[in-house]
């Protein structure tokens, strides 16, 4: 078996996809090492999730920069330190500058809890009720200068139901989050998908399993 791809974590909060993708890597078969956590919040709690699972952490407090570059440089050099190959991003509440996206293109990806290009930025599932579409859910995608408009390696869909508060679509896409994102991480580890000329490139044919009907007919 080739060496397991060392993959970093970037966070600002609880880290609930990051416990996703740690649960995924404790399978000495996948192909991924989740080998650091890295948060500009001091006290994220994902810290203390990765510290308890052994995985190393580091904190980079943007508050010590003066700019944005200044800050992903710092950043840069972490991960270059820890010699990591691989970055996902989860919950990291930061616009990351031009120059580092361009640095790490092709190998860094992002969640995001919509079917992309629909619902770019925030506040999705109340834009996803204000529009009254019946399925929504999640993308993992690669990361470009452009917010939420990265090439796409997968997604997965849920259905909007009657009744449904943004606390109620949270829940279900979230839970959708969590089997895709360590999904879509065993995709670029394996090189099964990679960054050409601005498209995801698949090694393989598409996988349908079949149709969502919300509501069920």
């Amino acid at each position: 078996m080739s060496a397991r791809k060392r993959t970093a974590v970037l966070i600002s909060g609880r880290g609930s996809n990051l416990q996703a993708l740690m649960d995924a890597a404790r399978d000495p078969a996948f192909p991924a090492e989740i080998a650091l956590v890295l948060s500009n919040i001091p006290d994220a709690p994902g810290l203390e999730r990765a510290s308890d699972a052994g995985i190393a952490t580091k904190t980079i407090s943007h508050r010590s920069y003066p700019s944005r570059e200044a800050f992903d440089a710092a950043v840069n050099a972490a991960l270059q330190e820890s010699r990591i190959e691989l970055l996902c991003l989860a919950g990291f509440m930061r616009i990351l500058s031009d120059g580092f996206v361009k640095t790490w293109e092709g190998r860094l990806i992002n969640i995001h809890p919509s079917l992309l290009p629909a619902f770019k930025g925030t506040d999705v599932h109340r834009r996803v009720l204000d529009a009254g579409v019946r399925i929504t859910g999640c993308t993992v995608h690669f990361v470009v200068p452009e917010l939420d408009s990265g090439p796409i390696l997968a997604q997965a869909a849920v259905p909007v139901v009657c009744g449904d508060s943004e606390a109620d679509i949270a829940a279900r896409t979230l839970a959708a989050e969590h089997r895709l994102y360590p999904s879509a991480l065993k995709l670029l580890a394996e090189g099964r998908v990679r960054l050409v000329e601005g498209r995801a490139e698949f090694a393989d044919g598409p996988m349908a399993s079949g149709t969502l009907f919300s509501p069920e007919v």
